[in-house]
């Protein structure tokens, strides 16, 4: 498909959700997920976060659930997949279609299976940031022939046959140059993927010793992608602004952090209007969202490059706890 978004709005196309449907999302994502809901027609219900590994909590899901959730849609953030089976479990439990955010989880595996195998549908990215990137597209994978079969109707204007819509459709399909790039690219994923994880391997084992800030996790059974390496700076209050001050003076020594999230999407202002979610109501997203940085970690930077990151984050790190 075209994106990412794409993928996502067609898999709930593929699912039947539709007006009235109710899909739980985490609040801690890029918004491409709570879009995908509303393009669909249903409402987002937004859940909070494991603060540890940033990926949605099944606990959250299950108090969110109710007589009109459809779907839920799990985001396997920077990379590290979520807690998936025991979601998965929840889903069949109560007849729900489960649907993997994997935009940023190529590569990465649960319990020594790839993402792209374990829900009823996941949706990949091939966005210029990615693990795999095509420019700009996207993936959907199913072992459902029913929804494959929706996938590729919908995507191609509804057509089952050539000029026959048969459905509602749009044009979600990615070009062919696009789609040669991806293919030039999957040769070189494997080493895509060494060179992340090493690159992740020498910052942790760099700011292993120091104070004020979290590292990131990668829990028995789960094998991160390392899209992102995203640290948690351990700010010592709600209006603390070390985290930002950290990433101003890190851009300013030319290593290009980020925050990958500012806002959780209950809190960003078109989502604050229509759900009127209270701040405070997903303290672990919040705090996520006021806490995190990302350290790049692509695979074009090699062990001196990743010396330097790891030095400059150190000293910014000594700065900003002064």
């Amino acid at each position: 498909v075209s994106s990412g978004t794409a993928a996502l709005h067609a898999a709930l196309v593929a699912a039947e959700v539709s007006r009235g449907d109710c899909v739980i999302i985490p609040s801690f994502t890029f918004v491409a997920a709570a879009e995908a809901v509303l393009l669909a027609g249903a409402k987002p219900i937004l859940a909070d976060i494991d603060p540890e590994t940033y990926t949605v909590s099944r606990d959250s899901i299950e108090e969110n659930l109710s007589s009109r959730t459809k779907a839920v849609i799990v985001t396997h953030l920077y990379g590290l997949p979520a807690d998936v089976g025991p979601i998965k479990e929840l889903a069949q439990e109560k007849g729900l279609v489960l649907i993997e955010d994997a935009a940023q989880a190529l590569g990465a595996e649960y319990e020594g299976k790839k993402i792209g195998s374990i829900g009823d549908m996941t949706c990949f990215s091939f966005y210029a940031t990615k693990n795999l990137t095509t420019g700009e597209g996207g993936m959907v994978t199913t072992n459902a022939a029913e929804y494959a079969e929706r996938l590729r109707v919908f995507r191609c204007h509804g057509e089952s046959r050539r000029y026959e819509s048969s459905r509602l459709g749009t044009n979600y399909r990615m070009s062919e140059i696009q789609a040669a790039i991806g293919v030039a690219q999957l040769s070189k994923l494997s080493k895509f993927l060494s060179r992340r994880k090493r690159n992740a391997s020498i910052l942790t084992s760099e700011l292993a010793g120091a104070s004020g800030i979290q590292l990131p996790v990668e829990p028995e059974g789960r094998t991160h992608s390392w899209n992102l390496y995203t640290i948690r700076v351990k700010t010592g209050g709600r209006h603390s602004t070390k985290r930002d001050k950290m990433v101003k003076d890190l851009r300013g020594k030319g290593v290009q952090a980020g925050v990958y999230y500012p806002l959780p999407v209950h809190l960003m202002p078109y989502y604050r209007e229509i759900l009127r979610i209270p701040s405070g109501s997903l303290p672990n997203s919040e705090l996520a969202a006021r806490t995190v940085l990302s350290l790049p970690v692509h695979p074009r930077l090699d062990d001196r490059g990743m010396a330097l990151v790891a030095d400059s984050a150190l000293k910014s790190i000594e700065k900003i706890s002064r």
